[in-house]
């Protein structure tokens, strides 16, 4: 499939081409938490790359897509338990509607493939086409349809802190890019050692080990810098583990009240708070309604001395009519309001459903009030000197709408949010992954409230500093110190992305344009 200038018998033998495009998604898969076998990413796609040998283009996509519906729907599984549990779907949707997202996000790793077999018509080698169409594809999906940028290969290395602070350059596009560049290399190496008459990539090799020891270096240049020496905000971060079938329900209200009342009193108890974050929607009703829920929770404020931010919905007037929002509030030590933010990015099915008309069976998961409406602007929330910068839920999977906020002034993330809809699965550990790049990227600490975990601290290195556990009451105290929002990725934003984009566009130009017969020679990767 991918020329390389000679014809190679291929490795895959009798081995079915589907069932090793199986094999990697499988890989892919466990690289992600919950399984957290980040070392499988760097070898997850040698077994598609041996599939691609001698395909077609279009055979090309097919097992690309197959790689790609096979790990999304091992990665995604957790959608049958939020449709299931909470959109009271039964098995006969809901399975439907998990396969349909899962093989919405494989097509662009069939595009991927597909677009790299379309490069190498050109001649170019597959170390450096394959990086840049995989890239591509991946910054394709993170805005197609309102976008959905989850477990990106370059998630996996989360934890691995001196290999993905490039990330403030690149964002965790750099770290796919490496990624596959080593997959690359590492399958050219297996077909070299093979006993076929094919040289060693070394051009290819020399190339992946200088970027990764760039890339190293940087990192442990970056590690060893000094923090910022504003004052450190001490926060404490509740959670309530409020469960969702009462959540809602106004006969729980003060029920709710009375666990996030107690658990703040235990946590400044522990240590005195500058801020206490509640997660979102953690005030179940409409805080502007000034009623005594909301007097409860001006009251603790003034009584804990301390600024107090917290989820809750909110209404306001647009166009002549009332609209929802989901949004946080901000007291401030004397129990006055300092301000609200909105969330922006809403999760389709979840705050409102699109196309609800050809989908009337389909229930939003968001019970209690009827659909959200997003926010309109970027509005950081400051508490003494220190501005907020605030990420409802899944707003933290978006690396822009991160960047709008440290570039508005925040100089702390806050993600507020609840992953009970994800039951005890995998998906709670996969948003923490992602969350970690925020910080990264932005060079901005990032706090994070859950309902029911996964609660957290992380520095502007990306170092989770703590976690707690599923479905558990939990308060986690710390401090932290305010970003220093010196990242080169803060000015550029996905200029890497668009750029491999971009190369890829022109190549798939270029080979439309060549005046070829459909009967040229496939090779392999």
């Amino acid at each position: 499939m991918i020329s390389t200038g000679f014809r190679l018998p291929p490795l895959s033998g009798t081995i079915r081409p589907a069932v090793l495009a199986i094999v990697s998604g499988l890989l892919i898969a466990l690289s992600f938490p919950k399984a957290d076998l980040s070392f499988l990413a760097w070898i997850a796609l040698l077994p598609l790359l041996i599939s691609l040998e001698g395909r077609s283009d279009r055979t090309a996509f097919y097992l690309g897509l197959t790689t790609g519906l096979t790990a999304y729907a091992g990665l995604l599984y957790w959608v049958i338990i939020v449709m299931g549990v909470y959109g009271h779907l039964p098995l006969f949707a809901s399975i439907p509607l998990w396969l349909l997202l899962s093989g919405w996000l494989a097509l662009f790793y069939g595009m991927a493939t597909w677009a790299t077999c379309l490069g190498q018509r050109l001649g170019l080698k597959s170390a450096f086409i394959m990086p840049l169409a995989w890239v591509g594809a991946d910054y394709l999906r993170s805005f197609l349809l309102t976008g959905f940028p989850w477990t990106m290969l370059g998630h996996t290395q989360y934890r691995m802190l001196p290999l993905i602070q490039a990330a403030d350059i690149t964002g965790v596009y750099g770290i796919t890019a490496l990624i596959v560049l080593a997959n690359v290399v590492f399958y050219r190496i297996i077909r070299a050692f093979s006993g076929s008459d094919v040289p060693y990539p070394a051009k290819s090799a020399i190339i992946f080990v200088l970027a990764l020891a760039a890339t190293l270096g940087y990192g442990f240049f970056r590690l060893n810098s000094p923090l910022p020496t504003a004052a450190p905000l001490r926060v404490a971060l509740i959670q309530g583990n409020i469960d969702q079938a009462v959540k809602w329900s106004p006969a729980f209200r003060e029920a709710t009240l009375d666990i996030y009342t107690g658990l703040s009193r235990q946590a400044v108890a522990r240590q005195a708070a500058d801020l206490i974050v509640w997660p979102e929607s953690a005030a179940p009703f409409f805080f502007q309604e000034n009623s005594p829920s909301s007097d409860r929770i001006r009251n603790l404020a003034r009584e804990l001395k301390a600024h107090l931010l917290f989820g809750s919905p909110a209404a306001e007037q647009r166009n002549g009519h009332y609209t929802n929002l989901n949004s946080a509030f901000l007291l401030g030590s004397d129990g006055t309001e300092i301000g609200r933010t909105d969330k922006m990015h809403l999760v389709p099915f979840g705050e409102y459903v699109p196309l609800a008309r050809l989908l009337p069976f389909v229930n939003k998961l968001v019970h209690g009030i009827g659909d959200f409406a997003p926010g309109l602007e970027v509005r950081p929330l400051k508490t003494g000197t220190t501005p907020l910068g605030i990420l409802v839920c899944y707003e933290v999977i978006f690396p822009e709408l991160a960047r709008a906020q440290v570039r508005a002034g925040s100089r702390v993330l806050v993600n507020i949010t609840n992953d009970a809809w994800f039951g005890r699965s995998s998906a709670p550990y996969q948003h923490l992954s992602m969350a970690a790049f925020r910080a990264i990227e932005t060079r901005t600490p990032l706090i994070r409230a859950a309902n029911t975990g996964i609660t957290s601290i992380i520095d502007q290195n990306g170092h989770i500093r703590g976690m707690t556990s599923l479905f558990k009451e939990a308060v986690m105290v710390g401090e932290v110190q305010p970003g220093s929002a010196n990242a080169p990725y803060l000015k550029i934003g996905d200029l890497f992305a668009r750029g491999c984009l971009g190369l890829v566009a022109g190549i798939l130009l270029l080979q439309r344009w060549r005046k070829k017969g459909t009967n040229e020679p496939r090779h392999e990767p």
